[in-house]
């Protein structure tokens, strides 16, 4: 019970900093190893594990479903041999979202979908994997090092679109070239001051052929 309260206390305490933009959840790691220009930098993640939910298309209630799926994941959803695992919450929070096309005549649409996921924190491996989850919408999914690209900017984040293609047009020319879909990271919950937030736009990269 006392670690329930302890749980739920923390929590409280980190939703309260994160109004302020305060973080104090464990951050996904990663190394610095290039920047284009002034604003896109090119950063190193080691392998993850990750919970991640798929975001079904047309829904406009899917990222708060998807949400509170992860949530309740981490608070407890979850299974071991000895019961339920409460998983510390990091950040950020990547979500990738099915892709938005303009509108054109005539309409082709694809039945790709996107995904929320959460970064579980670094103790969790392949070796040692994360609780399962009882709900089967939630699925646990190691993820492999990964080369990204970065462009940091503040607001609520309803302009990521637009964030987004302004990270593959900075690519654009440089020696880094995108290797996947662009999508977002949100450290912050959605009640932090707006200009206190911090958001990314981010795209898996390569090195272009024959830049060093």
């Amino acid at each position: 019970m006392w670690s329930t309260i302890a749980y739920y206390l923390l929590l409280t305490i980190e939703s309260m900093a994160g109004v302020f933009g305060i973080r104090l959840s464990e951050e996904a790691a990663y190394k610095t190893i290039d920047h284009v220009g002034s604003a896109v930098e090119i950063r190193e993640y080691a392998p993850v594990m990750v919970a991640e939910v798929t975001l079904p298309k047309g829904n406009r209630q899917a990222r708060n479903q998807a949400f509170r799926l992860l949530f309740d994941y981490i608070s407890g959803a979850n299974k071991r041999a000895a019961g339920s695992d409460k998983v510390a919450m990091t950040v950020p929070v990547a979500v990738d979202e099915p892709e938005r096309i303009a509108m054109t005549v005539p309409v082709q649409t694809s039945p790709e979908s996107g995904t929320m996921r959460f970064f579980l924190p670094a103790k969790y491996t392949r070796e040692t994997p994360p609780p399962e989850p009882t709900n089967t919408r939630v699925k646990v999914v190691a993820l492999p090092a990964t080369t990204i690209a970065t462009l940091r900017y503040s607001g609520s984040g309803r302009d990521a679109e637009r964030k987004e293609q302004e990270l593959l047009k900075a690519l654009k020319g440089s020696t880094w070239r995108p290797a996947g879909r662009a999508y977002t990271l949100y450290y912050d919950p959605p009640f932090t001051i707006s200009f206190l937030r911090r958001n990314e736009a981010a795209v898996a990269v390569e090195r272009a052929a024959g830049a060093r």
